[in-house]
């Protein structure tokens, strides 16, 4: 049986990878379900449990590093190892800079978007290295091209990146897999919820969703990377094109990333 741990699995993406795997796997996965909503929690911990899977609900803030020594803690002490951590929880942002006032929200995002992924990591580690395991970071489209108004949201996902890409070759010979995900605009409500520039609810999404990955397709996605060990998941053509488009046309992607931007949210 394989112990795969979800970080932010109460709704969105991890919600859904978690139904997923239990379908896939039945009996044959045990899914640790961490996010800060218990309620929600439950209601997909049964939705797996209905698949078959073992299930263990760990309510987790990962801006706290406590609470994520204590998800890998209570992982551990229920089933004795780790096979694959996926650091999926994250806070959405989208403010322009010039209207910011308070960066306190600037900092809270790094603890969730990167912080949170490095606690967890790094509490699980030597189980991962028992288990010759896999390690996944959802990160962005966000964290390879820079998009106007997420310059928030932007360094958290760049950060993330940097440091999974120095991790996997640290693990390279211990035989644990690095997967960075980059998931362009996913339908699901995760912007609606993110920052906006006085640090409350941003209440809507700023970016234009009408091509949003449906967030089935996406998770199947990343556990495919995942469960091919591959190094990286960039999900849409659009995504694969800007990535080396910005090697050789860096104004042109600019002016892509622009036009993704609701034009109510772009730069005045």
């Amino acid at each position: 049986m394989k112990v795969i741990i979800i970080t932010g699995s109460s709704d969105g993406i991890g919600a859904e990878m978690a139904r997923q795997l239990a379908q896939r796997h039945g009996s044959a996965v045990a899914l640790v379900l961490a996010a800060r909503n218990a309620g929600q929690l439950e209601q997909v911990a049964a939705s797996c449990a209905a698949s078959g899977a073992q299930t263990l609900v760990v309510p987790t803030d990962v801006s706290l590093q406590a609470q994520c020594v204590a998800l890998i803690e209570a992982c551990v002490a229920r089933f004795g190892r780790i096979d694959a951590l996926i650091n999926n929880a994250g806070r959405s942002a989208h403010a322009l800079f010039e209207e910011v006032e308070n960066l306190a929200w600037y900092e809270e995002l790094m603890r969730i978007n990167l912080w949170g992924s490095v606690w967890c990591t790094h509490a699980a580690l030597p189980y991962l290295k028992q288990t010759r395991g896999s390690i996944v970071a959802v990160s962005s489209l966000a964290g390879l091209v820079g998009v106007p108004g997420r310059t928030a949201y932007g360094a958290s996902k760049f950060a993330m990146g940097g440091f999974f890409e120095a991790l996997r070759p640290e693990l390279r010979g211990a035989g644990v897999s690095v997967t960075i995900a980059y998931p362009g605009v996913v339908a699901t409500q995760i912007r609606h919820r993110g920052f906006n520039a006085a640090g409350g609810a941003l209440g809507r999404s700023s970016l234009k969703e009408d091509k949003a990955m449906p967030v089935e397709q996406c998770a199947r996605l990343i556990i495919d990377g995942m469960e091919a060990r591959r190094r990286e998941v960039v999900m849409s053509a659009k995504g694969k094109l800007g990535r080396w488009l910005k090697l050789i046309a860096p104004g042109l992607v600019e002016r892509m990333a622009l036009a993704a931007v609701k034009k109510e949210a772009q730069p005045h």
